[in-house]
């Protein structure tokens, strides 16, 4: 089990929970009440400061969009924060579930949907993942093992606005393969949430990845040429080593999402809003590339300018 931990290339990781909760077993109950409350506590400290940084009033929010595959809620998160944060009561809301690692990219791209249908409205998108309470002491699993090294807890907030300065969100697209169910996902168990892993996502990223992405890129022409800056989910080492691959990327192409890895481990749809502020906070001019893999199993893409 050590060689998993050694070669995750993680230094530090952060739970809601503290570490002696994990000694004991816990019931799917539990997990999820606690999901609920650290959740909540979670996006609002995030979107207050995704807020502050907009320099953006509450009262302005047309829309929440929230983001999150590690807990079930009803009423859900966007009306749990509506209610905490007191915002107008005609603000819509979309919640967004079982997207995975997806979620991040998947759920940036329907804020900028919004956006654009109804200039001047004002989206607040939250992304939380509490993969800490998924773990399950009696799942011996290789993947358990595996989801058990990588994963860490973790929220980001942002946003969007249509005509706004600053980066523009601009072409969004998804490709799921055929017969993938099982690739990634969840079995809910009496003890939690069980993780679904295949062993061959490093081989299909590093095979497959980069056809549909040049897919993607046909379908809104433009090609691999015309892209400045790649900003890929973290999924973990070796999925980074077989994007680094698959797109031909020299050294340091991915230095940030190696960074948010080693920093935070996979928050799963959290994770590449962490890499995406680090990469913006550079403030590097051109044209960024974003991509995920999330359960379906379905490959996410969106493109920026800045």
């Amino acid at each position: 089990m050590m060689p998993v931990y050694e070669n995750a290339g993680i230094d530090t990781r952060y739970s809601c929970v503290p570490p002696d909760w994990y000694e004991q077993p816990h019931g799917w109950a539990e997990k999820n009440r606690l999901y609920l409350d650290n959740a909540l506590d979670l996006i609002e400290r995030a979107s207050i400061k995704a807020l502050e940084k907009a320099n953006v009033d509450k009262d302005a929010i047309d829309m929440v969009i929230a983001v999150s595959t590690t807990g079930i809620a009803t009423p859900s998160l966007d009306a749990l924060l509506m209610e905490r944060m007191n915002l107008r009561r005609d603000v819509e809301r979309l919640p967004v579930f079982g997207l995975g690692c997806a979620g991040g990219i998947l759920g940036l791209a329907r804020a900028a949907e919004f956006a654009r249908a109804a200039p001047g409205k004002t989206i607040l998108m939250v992304a939380v993942e509490l993969c800490g309470l998924t773990f399950r002491r009696a799942d011996n699993s290789k993947a358990n093992v595996i989801a058990t090294a990588l994963f860490g807890d973790g929220a980001a907030a942002a946003v969007i606005r249509f005509g706004d300065e600053g980066a523009a969100f601009e072409h969004a697209g998804e490709h799921t393969w055929p017969d993938s169910l099982d690739v990634m996902g969840w079995r809910v168990e009496e003890d939690g949430l069980g993780v679904v892993f295949s062993r061959d996502i490093p081989s299909l990223t590093r095979n497959e990845f980069r056809d549909v992405a040049m897919e993607f890129m046909t379908r809104n022409a433009l090609s691999f040429a015309d892209i400045d800056w790649f900003v890929c989910h973290p999924g973990g080492a070796k999925v980074l080593d077989a994007l680094k691959e698959a797109f031909g990327l020299g050294p340091g192409a991915l230095t940030h999402s190696r960074g948010v890895l080693r920093d935070y481990g996979n928050m799963s749809a959290v994770t590449i809003l962490f890499v995406l502020e680090r990469v913006l906070a550079e403030q590097k001019t051109g044209r960024y590339f974003l991509s995920s893999l999330g359960p379906g199993f379905t490959a996410a893409f969106l493109t920026m300018v800045a």
